[in-house]
């Protein structure tokens, strides 16, 4: 059996019932067979029958077709997504024979407005149990606290929050919507500046 076969023998199937077949009702020994009965002429079928009538099965798709009161329209409507911080480049071993020191720098809080906005965002990482480390397109880093109720572990894989008018991401008004299902809102953000001393 080729292809073309194949994919034309479910049309195969629906010529009886083109062809006038009584749906296997019970004939009369004296009737003349199907092939005997006269044939639809072509201008006769569309102006005396409607498709319901030569095709009984086109009746099930009917109710398939959608309806006008299905449909929704959604405007001025736009989600944001906060992907994580990928992780840092990895040292090289220059310092292998040194003494242990650390070598992360050290961060000062430093207070700040109560909006941020949104698009100044590119990144986020957990740190705490209910912290956000937020990382800026021009390089800062603020440090966003949750909630009490929620928990900065569940935004290890970035969160999302709706666009507001101002486009900006304030304290108590807006909610960060995790991916695993967490809802918070920020209680505080402070900007982390490096420590020079």
């Amino acid at each position: 059996m080729n292809f073309a076969s194949i994919l034309l023998y479910p049309i195969a199937l629906l010529f009886p019932a083109v062809a006038g077949d009584d749906g296997g009702k019970d004939r009369d020994a004296g009737s003349p067979p199907a092939a005997a009965a006269p044939a639809l002429l072509p201008e006769d079928a569309p102006a005396m029958r409607g498709l319901d009538e030569v095709v009984p099965a086109a009746m099930t798709f009917r109710s398939i077709q959608p309806m006008d009161s299905y449909q929704i329209r959604i405007e001025q409507r736009m989600t944001i997504r906060i992907a994580p911080r990928g992780a840092a480049p990895m040292v090289p071993d220059a310092f292998v024979g040194l003494p242990d020191m650390t070598l992360a720098p050290r961060y000062l809080e430093r207070k700040m407005g109560k909006c941020l906005s949104m698009s100044a965002i590119a990144g986020v990482r957990p740190q705490g149990d209910n912290r956000l480390l937020l990382f800026l397109r021009n390089g800062a880093m603020v440090a966003a606290e949750l909630d009490r109720a929620c928990r900065a572990r569940d935004f290890y894989s970035g969160f999302y929050l709706a666009n507001s008018s101002d486009g900006n991401l304030c304290v108590d008004r807006d909610k960060l919507l995790s991916r695993s299902g967490a809802n918070c809102t920020l209680t505080r953000i402070r900007q982390l500046v490096e420590d020079r001393r």
